[in-house]
């Protein structure tokens, strides 16, 4: 029988006592972690959400209360109240309160439990589905509630920077208006206009330059956002940003107060320095140096464009690149000369999987000879160039894409990173920040024969580039930033477009008509007419940030109650149907959709 708390006040969380406490009673209450009948004397692990502390029931005079802990299971919550003493066994050097115990005197049970269907415990071993499903179990986990406590904080030193920095945190909107650039949109329909319906938020862009226009200076939100689109390992389908846009400034002000905010934040959870000013990288260097817009700068192994080198080449695969405009590209896996032939072969069936046809190799051995899949191809002073330029030495590994550069950035983009893991020479303990600047404004679309906006239609051009919109669009560069941490993309934003002309001439480029640019973006072309001050934004992926923060490898790990692959929560077992009357009301009819 579960008994009342009645006439019980907690003093302390069970990993707030210290030696600092030995001699007070106090009154601790939380979960059983286990429990040890040693035959007269009872031990029992209590757990909350600050830690584990050591219960011991012995005594004749307590032979009552004994009798009742023997009888304690897992996840029994309990209260109990006893003097805290040092520890008679040997100190737990694994626990913050390992030096001490307490010696209960009474101990109610508040609540039992059944046998859980998985033990509670760090790093646990139990499948995921079986997990989520009792993710209120699961939750339990001090490891999980670690990642919870941490986020939590996050957000509180969020709120308390941006505020003492002059931002005004305002909601906007979760019921809008379906917006159909970018990512596939959530709908939710109308009773009271059937047939209509409301988008969610994918995330709050046009409400926050609204404000801008309202004069509202610095503006924040911890937003929740929505994206209808096919998940991965850090992907939700609903997810959090921390959501921020401010007037009268340009692309230092904005990297400066959040720089600001990094260093902050890095301290005061971590511990950690972060070394400011960020280094800052152009995306042409960014993609030139890594193959990629977010570079993890954390080990070397950086391209390296060999096209003149082998531009006369016998090679078929680097003659026909490079004649088709394409380039040349190399790395040089330093030591992994050794590498196995069916090793290698791995790795070329990874470039493939992003676009290669193909990966040309060369290792050269310990006593300088080179074995290289290409070499009958090459003269043996091509080849000694070709090694010299991508800085080889005996032991080295060389590997070459030959492709438009797209694709080569991709590849090697993509397979230095392997490499890497395959080396185990990515530290989690290193946290390596990185501004990308200067993104092209526009990219083509093969599929939709157009440009696209790379950020969003409202992002600023650079004025010296702008005269190319029209004989050049791809060369216009944009005012467009990304923090980049470890590899990761965790925030990026914008200056925005302020200037009428600028925005219509943007609008035509991306081929809206005037019509489609007002029915879509109507009420922000409209509120531009009215003064609108130049203002710029950014926005973080906070559960992306969190999971980096925790060393996870997946954000569901630093969500409370996440989705999983297929955008449905096994707990709840959302999505579910809804009956005929529900549907009726919202002048819905449901039918199957052809496989």
């Amino acid at each position: 029988m579960a008994e009342s708390m009645k006439g019980l006040k907690r003093t302390h969380r069970c990993g707030e006592l210290s030696e600092k406490n030995i001699g007070e009673t106090v009154t601790a209450m939380g979960w059983v972690q286990k429990n040890r009948n040693k035959g007269g004397i009872v031990f029992v692990d209590l757990r909350d959400r600050s830690g584990i502390l050591q219960i011991v029931f012995e005594g004749e005079e307590n032979a009552v209360v004994i009798e009742k802990a023997a009888k304690l299971r897992s996840e029994f919550v309990i209260a109990v109240v006893g003097k805290v003493e040092a520890r008679s066994g040997a100190v737990n050097e694994n626990l913050a309160t390992g030096g001490i115990e307490v010696r209960a005197r009474r101990l109610r049970i508040l609540s039992e439990s059944e046998t859980p269907p998985f033990p509670i415990e760090e790093n646990s071993k139990t499948k995921e589905e079986l997990r989520l499903k009792y993710r209120y179990l699961d939750l339990r986990r001090p490891d999980l509630q670690r990642n919870l406590m941490m986020r939590s904080r996050v957000a509180t030193l969020t709120r308390q920077f941006l505020s003492e920095e002059g931002f005004l945190e305002i909601e906007t909107p979760i019921l809008g208006k379906s917006t159909p650039e970018g990512a596939r949109d959530y709908l939710v329909p109308s009773r009271i206009h059937p047939g209509s319906f409301y988008g969610l938020p994918q995330s709050p862009q046009l409400f926050k330059q609204l404000l801008m226009c309202s004069g509202y200076d610095r503006y924040f939100q911890i937003a929740k956002c929505f994206r209808d689109e096919d998940l991965r390992a850090d992907r939700q389908p609903e997810f959090t940003q921390i959501d921020m846009e401010l007037s009268f400034v340009d692309v230092d002000d904005v990297i400066d107060v959040n720089e600001g905010l990094l260093a902050k934040l890095f301290k005061e959870v971590m511990d950690i320095e972060v070394t400011l000013p960020i280094q800052r990288m152009t995306w042409q260097e960014a993609m030139d140096r890594y193959g990629s817009d977010k570079p993890d700068t954390r080990f070397g192994m950086e391209l390296v464009n060999v096209t003149e080198n082998v531009k006369d080449s016998e090679f078929v695969v680097f003659k026909s690149a490079v004649e088709n405009g394409g380039t040349v590209r190399g790395i040089n896996a330093k030591g992994q000369g050794a590498m196995p032939r069916k090793k290698i072969d791995k790795l070329v069936d990874f470039a493939k999987s992003y676009g290669a046809k193909g990966l040309a190799y060369a290792a050269i051995q310990e006593d300088g000879t080179v074995k290289s899949s290409f070499a009958k191809f090459m003269t043996e002073e091509e080849m000694q160039d070709l090694i010299q330029a991508m800085s080889g030495e005996p032991g080295d590994l060389l590997l070459f894409a030959a492709d438009i550069n797209k694709v080569v950035w991709d590849v090697l983009g993509n397979l230095r990173l392997e490499i890497a893991r395959q080396m185990e020479i990515l530290d989690k303990d290193e946290y390596k920040f990185l501004w990308v600047t200067e993104f092209p404004l526009l990219e083509w679309s093969d599929e939709q024969n157009r440009f696209l906006a790379m950020h969003h239609p409202f992002t600023m051009p650079m004025e010296e580039d702008w005269q190319y919109i029209d004989s050049d669009p791809g060369r216009v560069r944009a005012k467009a930033y990304d923090i980049v941490l470890n590899g990761n993309e965790i925030g990026g934003g914008s200056i925005r477009i302020h200037q009428n002309d600028i925005q219509e001439k943007m609008f035509e480029v991306l081929g809206f008509t005037k019509e489609q640019a007002h029915s879509q973006f109507g009420f922000l072309l409209d509120a531009f007419k009215y003064g609108v001050p130049p203002h710029a934004g950014l926005a973080y992926g906070l559960d992306r940030l969190v999971m980096l923060m925790a060393k996870e490898e997946r954000i569901r790990d630093v969500m409370a109650f996440p989705k999983i692959k297929d955008a449905s929560c096994l707990m709840t077992e959302a999505p579910g149907q809804v009956d005929e009357k529900q549907l009726h009301e919202l002048g819905l009819e449901i039918y199957k959709l052809e496989k």
